[in-house]
């Protein structure tokens, strides 16, 4: 059933990949939150790393072009949206200094309050397995938490989420470009995207 609504769910889908297995799971979210009725952007977080160190690594260049038309994401974005999906990869158990420095530059928006009252929810992934993907999604929310946002996670809400295994967000385990993003992670992407749809909807159409 279709969440679309007289004015529908504004959702922002940022995002920092490497290599293109988070680009992957973002475009996933995108395109299930659209078959729901929501107006998407889909953008990109700068790259902070040296071109040389890009240069380095056959699959982060090639990624790199391939990605380039991609709009980078603003705080504009932040601003126009009822819900944002952050993706990152598991550097540490943390999110990416990419995805960090976007959101530290959001100061401004979250001292006026326009941050708050807005759906947040996050995916991830990592080069191994358990490789810290849950504490990324946590400490990831640490900072909605700060927003006054409202953290919808998709927990185990779907039969296909048993499979996935993470209530935190979409996980996905690409050992070093030998494991593609594959349906399961396609299933949980679909279905964080259609809550956080239906949640912001509900919230928007109660006046929050």
């Amino acid at each position: 059933m279709s969440t679309a609504t007289a004015t529908p769910v504004k959702l922002a889908v940022i995002y920092y990949s490497a290599t293109g297995t988070n680009a992957t799971v973002a475009k996933e979210i995108a395109d299930s939150a659209e078959r729901v009725g929501a107006e998407v952007r889909l953008r990109r977080v700068a790259e902070l790393a040296p071109q040389e160190a890009i240069d380095s690594n056959p699959a982060w260049a090639e990624h790199a072009r391939a990605s380039a038309g991609i709009p980078e994401a603003s705080p504009d974005d932040m601003v126009w949206a009822d819900a944002v999906v952050f993706g990152t990869p598991t550097r540490y158990g943390n999110v990416t200094s990419q995805l960090k420095q976007f959101i530290d530059q959001l100061g401004g928006l979250w001292q006026e309050g326009k941050l708050a009252d807005k759906v947040y929810s996050g995916f991830t992934s990592s080069a191994t397995l358990h490789g810290g993907q849950e504490s990324t999604l946590l400490a990831l929310y640490n900072t909605v938490h700060h927003f006054g946002g409202i953290v919808v996670a998709p927990g185990y809400t779907d039969a296909s989420k048993f499979a996935d295994g993470n209530p935190y967000g979409t996980s996905h385990v690409d050992a070093q470009g030998a494991s593609p993003v594959d349906e399961t992670t396609r299933t949980a992407a679909r279905v964080q995207a259609e809550r956080v749809v239906r949640i912001a909807a509900a919230l928007k159409a109660g006046g929050v």
